[in-house]
Parts: structure tokens; sequence; C-alpha cells
């Protein structure tokens, strides 16, 4: 039974750090049930402390992966309608996969701007925000992503050079 959670962990692994990158695929959650499946064996056995901290991570991680657009919005000068703009076009984007969710912010941000009566100008500098938002997610994704996989594979060679 080791071995079988142990292969799905690092295919956990894999699909989860595609998943990153592809909005369809909550990555982050992926590599954490990997170390999940990880500590089932009974090869590693993870903290408490650590599984419970890292829980928490995952979860702020996935909560602040939809609002860093419209955080970006508000840092290039969105108005309010900008960020409401562009937490809309988040959602929208969900329907229309990696492309959708890299140009809904985007479009929805620019969107409330010219709504708003803001220049082009102005609102496409909204628009990039949300842009940089999207980008500064995906790069925190894949960073808390690479360091679950970096204790996946430390603890599992661990445990196997102990054997």
């Amino acid at each position: 039974m080791d071995i079988f959670l142990i292969i799905l962990g690092f295919i956990l692994l894999i699909v989860g750090f595609l998943g990153c990158i592809l909005p369809i695929i909550p990555g982050v959650p992926l590599c954490y049930a990997a170390i999940l499946l990880l500590h089932f064996t009974t090869k590693v056995n993870f903290s408490v402390e650590f599984l419970v901290g890292w829980g928490v991570v995952v979860i702020a991680m996935q909560i602040i992966d939809y609002f860093i657009p419209i955080w970006g919005t508000k840092k290039f000068g969105g108005s309010r309608l900008g960020t409401i703009g562009s937490f809309v076009g988040v959602v929208i984007g969900l329907f229309f996969g990696l492309l959708g969710i890299i140009i809904g912010p985007f479009i929805g941000a620019v969107a409330g701007e010219l709504i708003a009566g803001k220049e082009s100008r102005q609102a496409f500098k909204a628009g990039f925000g949300s842009f940089v938002g999207f980008l500064i997610g995906t790069i925190g994704k894949l960073v808390v992503s690479s360091i679950l996989i970096y204790y996946y594979i430390l603890f599992l060679f661990d445990t196997f050079a102990k054997s």
C-alpha cells in the first residue's frame, strides 16, 4: 500500500505543479494532497504542526490567488469600478480556461475603468495591473508548490536512506 500512496502522491505533485499554470487544476491543493498521502504511508510521519501550518498556507494561497488581480488593478490606479470589473473578469474568465483566466481580469478592469469615464490610457493601465496581479499569483502558487515538492522528495529520500 505504501508504494501505491507514494506513486499516487508523485503523480499529484506533477499534476499539481502543472495546475499552478493551468487554471482548471487546483495546483497547490494537489501538491498538499501529495504530502498527506506520503504522511499516510508507514514510511513518513510529518508533525501535526507541519501539516496544519502548510494546510493554512495552502488555503490562504487559494484565497489570495483570486484577489491578487483585484489588488493589482487598485495598485495601478484603478477605480472602484475597475476593481469590480477585474473581479467579474476573474469569475467569467474561469469558464474560458487558461486564456480566460489571464485575459478576463484585464478586460474586466479595462471595461470597468471605461464605464467609470476614465481615458483609454488609464483604463489599460488598470488592466495591466490586473495582469501583473495574475502573474504574482501564479508565481506565488509555483513557489508554494515547489516548497511542498521539496519536502515530499526530502522526506521520502531521507526515509529510504535510513532504511
